[in-house]
């Protein structure tokens, strides 16, 4: 990146070169590797992306490495749930049926038992039970609740 500025790259195309390679290297493998990270690996990486902010390789919008991460797992995990061939598939939880119809679900899948450190590694569980997707419903039945007392 430094042999770029130096032969008069603007820091735009600079910042484009950043996010094709090194952000694309970065969260190309992060659903399968990202669990295994440790706190430690979180905060070097994240003081990688902050270093390239500060030399202006990296743009300011780029977000932390964990939510680079979360963005990774949540994309591959709808393309998982809505390809019926996709090879990961099988490994997914049997699909479950409600007879009730409290709020829109993400998935239609049974919740594994989250019960070591393994669990949180594995892709496929963290997904299923990822605090993100449930701030979204949480967030969506609060909305609901509020136009219902409205009414």
């Amino acid at each position: 990146m430094r042999v770029l500025r130096d032969h008069g790259l603007s820091a735009g195309s600079l910042q484009d070169v950043f996010r094709a390679t090194v952000i694309a290297k970065l969260t190309y493998g992060a659903p399968a590797w990202s669990g295994l990270c440790s706190a430690n690996d979180h905060a070097r990486l994240d003081a990688f992306l902050r270093r390239t902010k500060r030399y202006s390789y990296c743009s300011e919008d780029i977000a932390t490495i964990s939510d680079l991460f979360s963005v990774a797992d949540e994309s591959l995990f709808k393309r998982v749930i809505h390809n019926d061939l996709h090879v990961l598939q099988p490994l997914l939880p049997a699909k479950t049926s409600f007879s009730y119809n409290l709020r829109p679900r993400h998935h239609n899948r049974q919740l594994p038992r989250k019960s070591a450190y393994v669990n949180d590694s594995c892709f496929i569980t963290r997904t299923l039970q990822s605090n993100s997707i449930l701030t979204v419903y949480c967030y969506r039945l609060l909305l609901r609740l509020l136009s219902v007392l409205a009414s």
